[in-house]
């Protein structure tokens, strides 16, 4: 039998492992209270598990902020933001819904994964 929080995840679509640095700012309107570092656990086209430090509100607004760990024409490195609001949270960290999302292209001065290694994870395969 499945639970509320398993058909609630069936809802969001398959889940990816995709495991990265990221940056979660809480919204206050246009204002951010604050930024926090975490770590993506596992991504779907309609939500994001990332891990943090707090417990965060259902409902509040967050913006999050990660290195795509795919080059843009094999040469550019992207940042994936995303918005939206918490789904849910424990101890251990947050869902996100994604309500809107873009990437952006990287300045040079930021951290690069080295040419020689392939993009980790990938080709992407759900989790179950």
């Amino acid at each position: 039998m499945r639970t509320a929080s398993s058909k609630r995840e069936r809802r969001v679509g398959n889940w990816f492992p995709i495991e990265q640095d990221v940056r979660y700012k809480i919204l206050y309107g246009r204002d951010i209270t604050e930024t926090r570092p975490g770590k993506t656990w596992k991504i779907s086209s309609a939500a994001v598990w990332f891990t943090t430090e707090t417990i965060l509100s259902v409902g509040l607004p967050v913006e999050l902020s990660m290195c795509w760990p795919v080059l843009l024409n094999d040469s550019c490195p992207l940042k994936l933001v995303i918005y939206g609001c918490v789904l849910g949270s424990t101890d251990k960290g947050a869902a996100v819904g994604i309500e809107r999302y873009e990437f952006r292209t990287q300045g040079s001065g930021l951290l690069r994964q080295p040419a020689s290694q392939p993009a980790v994870g990938l080709p992407l395969q759900p989790v179950p």
